[in-house]
């Protein structure tokens, strides 16, 4: 079984030489600058005031592509000179924002200061009728994040974690609990301070991003961490969490071992994944021809995926990727998209038993 990870073993030799010529991992900003960042951002506001000015806040616009740059080693950056959305005080249409950034600014002061932390959902529904909703809370935070150049991390915030982990993997939680994660047939929670995790154990030779928690589920039923051991398979259940994404990062930070990503063929968000050196193992477009996808089981595109495949080629992460504009032109000639469940049709244990298993072996990710 050990030619099995020939493929493998290679690839992590290559990824391990480019990380020693280029090591940009992003280090943790102090206490203390979290503090120094927001009591500047309050002297602005009295500044103002004793001026006699309406306060204003500059906050960086997120929702745009044209903001943000593709870097091979690091991935998705922010461009040095992004719009700026303009918040007043005296504005009746940004008044109410303006005044729960700086409501949820002196939460977040108030647990940096005190080294404490707390999730989201706890700041929520400490005060549910001033926020309305926790999509506010959660976009205001994410401005605050932007406005102060800090990592959400760092604001001493958790998300409560969606994510599970399961394989070769044992490691310390910040208070000190021991997680195992070898286990065949069940996963463990991602943990909600993926920062404070130490003491790392592992020899797995991969990590196998799962999108989709039917999957991840078919490959603990099919004991596929056992079969291909050692492994790590994570799932973020979806479009992943911060913090599955954060645990991403943090094995790849520690054990510089690949990272493949297991997503349907159309799936638009997997530059996401924290990790700019992620493989996209499958499913892939070329697979669906290439394995002969029974018919029934593709989806014909809808408008909103066309859309979204223009939107793609646009990109500058796909047009330095000859490999994944080549699947995306496969793509638009198919006009159909397959989602990894449609290898069952095929055979029962297809995708545990022989696509996964050739795919590594063989080397057959982009």
């Amino acid at each position: 079984m050990a030619d099995q990870f020939i493929e493998v073993d290679e690839l992590r030799d290559t990824l391990r030489e480019s990380l020693e010529k280029d090591d940009r991992r992003q280090e943790d900003i102090s206490r203390q600058d979290v503090l120094t960042r927001i009591e500047r951002v309050i002297q602005t506001i009295v500044f103002s005031v004793s001026e006699g000015e309406a306060p204003v806040l500059r906050l960086m616009n997120r929702c745009n592509w044209a903001s943000v740059r593709f870097h091979e080693s690091v991935g998705l950056v922010r461009k040095a000179d992004v719009p700026v959305t303009t918040l007043r005080c005296d504005c009746p249409s940004s008044a109410t924002r303006f005044a729960l950034i700086f409501k949820l600014l002196s939460v977040i002061y108030k647990l940096v200061q005190s080294d404490s932390y707390a999730t989201k959902r706890d700041i929520y529904y400490n005060d549910p009728q001033l926020f309305g909703s926790q999509k506010t809370l959660d976009s205001i935070l994410d401005d605050i994040s932007c406005m102060l150049k800090v990592p959400r991390r760092s604001l001493h915030v958790f998300a409560t974690s969606k994510g599970f982990i399961s394989g070769d993997l044992c490691y310390l939680e910040e208070d000190g609990t021991k997680v195992d994660c070898n286990s065949s047939s069940t996963a463990v929670p991602v943990s909600s301070n993926v920062n404070g995790i130490r003491n790392i154990v592992s020899a797995a030779k991969f990590i196998l991003i799962v999108e989709k928690d039917a999957t991840f589920q078919r490959l603990l039923d099919d004991a596929f961490c056992t079969r291909l051991s050692p492994c790590i398979i994570i799932t973020g259940k979806g479009v992943p969490d911060v913090n599955s994404r954060l645990m991403v990062r943090k094995l790849w930070d520690t054990l510089h071992i690949p990272v493949f990503a297991l997503v349907d063929s159309l799936a638009f968000e997997a530059h996401s994944l924290t990790v700019p050196s992620v493989l996209w193992l499958g499913l892939l477009p070329s697979d669906i021809q290439r394995y002969r996808v029974p018919e029934e089981t593709l989806i014909p595109f809808s408008q909103a995926d066309e859309s979204k495949i223009n939107s793609l080629r646009t990109r500058d992460y796909i047009s330095c990727q000859p490999a994944w504009e080549r699947e995306i032109e496969a793509m638009q000639r198919l006009k159909q998209k397959a989602e990894i469940q449609s290898l069952s049709s095929i055979a029962p244990h297809f995708l545990t038993r022989v696509y996964l298993p050739n795919k590594l072996r063989y080397g057959g990710w982009i």
